[in-house]
């Protein structure tokens, strides 16, 4: 039987461990309840003997001896996970434990939502019966046994796992997320709003908070190898109405969204530099970090990318190479808050900022939010949604700030009752042709 489906057995032997304390003590039903524990692993343990032998593994065991190091702290452990698909495209995580503690996490890729909840339930075997709190432990479990590591799929799920790890330790000490990653280096989070490419909603933003913003290329689709000098200024065109619209006083960055060609994007960039966008993300696709340099180097505007970047080791050759000094990972795929802290750190070593990527929903920004509270060198945090509708108190933007929560673990209530009309979805990524001669292009 699948540890997701398990619920009934968990529940069985927590009644079994209530009539055990009786006849045991308190104290006497934990040492009872180790040493059946023990039991339990040299009974699993001798099964795979003869397989690690075969393959010279003879050193190697399936229990770690980091989960009963003694008297450190009181018994938790995962029970159950649960996933849920979201409205508009999103995908929920619940982890429960024996304690009554949940932690929420949100392990997508966009557009293969049900993909990612296999891989959660495949990964998440792993965690049942450990404890949730020891999370760098389980993050380098999780990645490192699996002999095809990275890739968007599995570093989402163990985003979204790690989200609810950190969530559960928090609430297991009662203090949010930033305090445990070593106090706030702030009092509040910046964020920015999508504007699209349209005037008038940059107004509309303005109005309700935010003075940061994100827009995209005008008819990106349409450049073409080389675009023509009209796409050029129309795109510009757009970009300096935009500026315009929202005053100087405003920050406004551009997406590429690696959808343009290295050629094309040398033109485009050269007729923003004028405008002075907070930065120009994704101006090619991110396969090529040495064309990404010499952009980078043939321009003044800041270069972004980060959010199709997975763990460390995919952000190492941005930095050392010079391809942008603003980094977006994703804390929903490039490896959860764990991952991206060290990201944080590996950007501050090259005087490069972090923007958290997000354009998914409420627990992945209030995961990025609880990062943006801790590091040093944070610029500003992209959001799609405040939570109207997810949680029972959403995020409140004043001034183009949100103030840091005080809750803890994530700092955030899911409003699962809210979530009841919202369940359900399958979204998928837009499938786009040239008008022109019907060949396909990048979404």
């Amino acid at each position: 039987m699948s540890p997701f489906n398990s619920h009934r057995q968990v529940s069985r032997r927590l009644f079994q461990h209530s009539l055990l304390a009786v006849a045991f003590g308190g104290t006497g039903v934990l040492s009872y309840l180790h040493g059946q524990d023990q039991r339990t692993r040299s009974a699993g343990s001798s099964q795979s003997a003869g397989a690690d032998a075969r393959y010279g593994n003879e050193q190697r065991i399936d229990h770690s001896s980091v989960e009963d190091i003694p008297h450190r702290r009181e018994r938790i452990r995962v029970t159950k996970f649960e996933t849920f698909l979201v409205q508009p495209r999103w995908l929920f995580l619940k982890v429960h434990t024996d304690a009554g503690l949940v932690g929420w996490g949100e392990p997508i890729v966009e557009g293969r939502a049900k993909t990612c909840a296999a891989a959660v339930e495949e990964i998440g075997r792993y965690l049942i019966g450990k404890d949730p709190r020891d999370i760098v432990h389980h993050w380098q479990a999780m990645y490192r046994h699996a002999f095809y590591r990275g890739g968007p799929v599995l570093t989402s799920a163990i985003s979204g796992i790690d989200q609810a790890l950190w969530d559960i330790k928090g609430k297991a000490l009662g203090i949010p997320v930033y305090e445990l990653l070593g106090g706030p280096t702030r009092s509040r989070v910046r964020v920015y709003a999508h504007v699209k490419n349209d005037p008038e909603l940059l107004k509309q933003r303005k109005s309700e908070g935010f003075r940061a913003f994100k827009t995209g290329v005008l008819n990106g689709t349409d450049a073409g190898m080389v675009a023509s000098r009209q796409f050029i200024r129309e795109a510009a065109d757009n970009f300096a109405a935009l500026r315009e619209a929202g005053g100087d006083d405003v920050d406004i960055g551009i997406d590429f969204h690696g959808a343009i060609t290295p050629q094309t994007a040398k033109l485009l960039i050269k007729a923003l530099e004028p405008h002075q966008p907070l930065f120009i993300e994704e101006p090619i696709a991110c396969q090529h970090v040495d064309l990404m340099a010499g952009i980078a180097r043939g321009t003044h505007l800041p270069i972004a990318t980060g959010e199709r970047i997975f763990t460390k080791w995919g952000f190492r050759e941005i930095l050392e190479k010079g391809a942008a000094t603003i980094l977006q990972p994703d804390l929903c795929h490039a490896g959860g808050i764990t991952e991206c802290r060290l990201i944080a750190g590996m950007a501050e070593a090259y005087y490069a900022a972090i923007a958290p990527h997000n354009p998914l929903g409420p627990i992945s920004l209030a995961s990025g939010i609880q990062l943006a509270a801790a590091i040093p060198n944070f610029l500003c945090q992209e959001q799609v949604s405040l939570g109207e509708g997810y949680l029972k108190q959403p995020f409140v933007v004043k001034d183009g700030y949100v103030e840091l929560p005080t809750a803890p673990g994530l700092g955030i209530e899911v409003d699962e009752a809210a979530l009841q009309d919202k369940l359900g979805h399958d979204w998928i990524n837009k499938q786009t042709f040239d008008r022109r001669d019907g060949s396909v292009l990048d979404w």
